[in-house]
């Protein structure tokens, strides 16, 4: 009888190990390597790469591949946590009217743009401040190396903020979400680790 219950129990033990297996062993739903990502949020995920080896000759490379093999040092990952680091100070001093800070992160066009905007602002007598509700999200939208060692990388940013405004007609608070290309340049040849905002466009969420 002990030996009929203890091979009822191992054929019992067996088949809950094998729905276990089946379980666990089973992909359900959505994985993190089937979700659609951009250059920029795979190159983060892999580990430290070996820098590139110099194209063959009479090869060219481009986009991303033409900057890190003239920089074999660039990381995507931390290319774009300082992007967004540079966005929210950006958008922040543009409110507060700081050109101090904007003047050392723009371009010469883009800083006359930004300037012209905060002017404007002040004839009419009016101050912002903003707030943002959650760090911005950063995804490498494009990557250029232009002639001369030019990096250009055009970041897509998301963001949510709360802007807080004081005018003639007083206070009012405006919680926004935004979606924009900013493309950043940097001479590869220069000593100088930061890159500078050149262009800023719309796009869509």
């Amino acid at each position: 009888m002990q030996v009929l219950e203890l091979i009822i129990f191992a054929g019992l033990a067996a088949i809950v190990l094998y729905q276990l297996y089946s379980v666990l062993g089973r992909r359900v739903g959505r994985q993190p390597e089937d979700t659609p990502a951009t250059e920029a949020a795979r190159a983060a995920a892999r580990p430290a790469e070996r820098p590139l080896e110099p194209p063959e000759e009479g090869v060219t490379l481009s986009g991303l591949a033409a900057v890190k093999a003239r920089d074999p040092a660039f990381d995507v990952g931390q290319f774009l946590n300082g992007a967004k680091g540079a966005y929210q100070m950006i958008v922040k001093a543009f409110s507060e009217g700081d050109r101090g800070t904007l003047k050392n992160l723009l371009a010469t066009p883009v800083m006359a743009s930004f300037d012209a905007a905060i002017a404007a602002r002040e004839s009419e007598g009016r101050t912002e401040t903003v707030e943002f509700l959650h760090t911005p999200r950063a995804d490498l939208e494009k990557a250029d190396l232009a002639p001369g060692d030019l990096a250009r990388m055009t970041v897509r940013f998301l963001a949510e903020f709360r802007a807080r405004s004081k005018g003639p007609e007083g206070e009012a608070v405006d919680d926004r979400r935004t979606a924009e290309l900013w493309t950043f340049e940097r001479n590869l040849k220069s000593r100088d680790p930061n890159w500078m905002l050149i262009h800023v466009d719309a796009a869509e969420a």
